[in-house]
């Protein structure tokens, strides 16, 4: 059962298919166009939608707004100084930020960036400071049947021909996203982040942690390699083996905004921070109130409840089987944060260059008024090169959403399955240069 009691409710919003069809049409066909006030169940994402807690609140009621020195930095940075290990903490208002900041100050012309497989804004960040976004996630990964336990992990062999192809001058870090969300939330084992640390160490490389979903990602590896250590044991020998993190908060830190970077290189947090003071704000509030600082200290030590997250991802888990028993393509074995169904398999009919999974994701809101996100051609295809996976995730926010309301997911998805070959692909009308995703416009392509 929950491990929790609810203490404030909030209604769902109920439409007619007319309402939405019409909608979805004045979006675009683009789900982030949608207005909020028209979704029923949002599995759009699980960044900054979780339900925070009774202390979370309690929290932001007596924050300390004090512009320098604020007294909820300080708990802030003794809380992460605590789980990682890290000695320097740099506040920010979302995960993005501390990207920015990093790979502004890292990255230059030509520069390869490895990761398992970059999440969007990370791609985009890289990119938009000159480097190349380099995936370099096993090859299991990229087959969402494949049933691999540790499918985030990183593949050495192809570190070592980025390494072999550019150099050490020419890669300024290597990161590791636990857990690899654009793969299907896959996790990372601890035995492989010993390997690219060592790999690191040896070629003198940092190495850095995307670590959103850290907690998500330690109790994978508690279960699935029968550790008798706590999460917070397990997530202190990750943190160990690395040189700082990136985190966006609004996941696992159970907030709705808020982010930071920890590393313990004293002079490149000496230019990240003069970087910060810039762009962003003072170094201890860094684009934040003192109260979101105190609500992200307190999740940061309630993520860690072993049963809150036996709960998390067993919820996020039954989804999943609850989808495969009736018959829907996902992707195998169910990650930590979210269901991602396979819409190549879902929607076979459909080449990729007509957007099968946006196509499956604006069929999903037509339908039941769901709205999911998708990661496919639209997310991340670019000059003429096609991503791997096409796939819909449904993300599930922490603490929001009950059984009956993913069965009731299930029961959509199962009626979309049985007629999807009436279903058709999309064409693209408008596409920013930068994250076409957020902002794209398409219409449908006629029988």
């Amino acid at each position: 059962m929950e491990p929790f009691k609810i203490k404030s409710v909030e209604a769902i919003p109920f439409t007619t298919r007319e309402e939405r069809e019409a909608a979805l049409e004045e979006a675009g066909y683009n789900v982030f166009g949608l207005p909020a006030r028209l979704i029923t169940i949002d599995l759009l994402t699980d960044s900054g939608t979780s339900a925070m807690s009774d202390q979370q609140w309690a929290a932001l009621m007596t924050g300390d707004e004090s512009y320098a020195g604020s007294r909820d930095y300080f708990t802030f940075e003794k809380t992460i100084q605590r789980i990682t290990g890290y000695r320097h903490v740099i506040p920010t208002h979302q995960g993005r930020m501390a990207e920015n900041l990093l790979f502004t100050v890292l990255v230059n012309d030509g520069d390869r960036v490895p990761n398992n497989i970059h999440f969007d804004t990370t791609r985009a960040n890289v990119e938009h400071n000159g480097g190349v976004a380099v995936n370099c996630v096993i090859d299991e990964a990229y087959d969402p049947a494949a049933d691999v336990e540790f499918k985030g992990n990183m593949d050495l062999a192809k570190l070592d021909a980025v390494y072999a192809d550019v150099g050490r001058e020419r890669i300024p870090l290597v990161m590791l996203t636990i857990t690899n969300n654009s793969g299907g939330g896959q996790p990372v084992s601890l035995e492989n982040a010993r390997q690219v640390s060592a790999w690191c160490r040896e070629h003198h490389i940092p190495f850095i942690y995307d670590a959103c979903r850290f907690a998500e990602n330690a109790y994978f590896n508690k279960v699935r390699s029968g550790l008798e250590h706590s999460v917070a044991e397990i997530s202190r020998r990750f943190f160990e083996l690395a040189d700082g993190c990136t985190m966006s908060a609004k996941k696992d830190g159970l907030v709705n905004i808020g982010g930071f970077l920890a590393l313990n290189h004293d002079d490149l947090t000496t230019k990240l921070t003069n970087m910060l003071i810039l762009i962003e704000g003072f170094p201890t509030y860094g684009g934040l109130a003192g109260r979101d600082l105190a609500a992200i200290a307190r999740g940061l030590d309630e993520v860690l409840d072993e049963r809150y997250l036996e709960h998390r991802i067993g919820q996020v888990q039954a989804f999943g089987e609850a989808l495969r028993s009736a018959g829907i393509p996902i992707v195998v074995p169910v990650g930590g944060h979210a269901v991602y169904l396979d819409a190549r398999r879902f929607l076979s009919h459909i080449p990729q260059e007509e957007f099968p999974a946006q196509a499956l994701t604006c069929a999903l809101y037509a339908e039941g008024g769901i709205r999911g996100v998708e990661i496919g051609g639209l997310m991340f295809a670019a000059d003429g090169n096609w991503p791997e996976l096409e796939l819909v995730r449904l993300a599930v926010p922490r603490r929001v959403y009950t059984k009956s309301h993913l069965d009731y997911v299930v029961d959509v998805c199962r009626r979309l399955h049985a007629e999807r070959d009436r279903l058709r692909g999309l064409r693209l009308t408008y596409e920013a240069p930068v994250l076409r995703h957020f902002t794209a416009r398409l219409e449908p392509i006629a029988a």
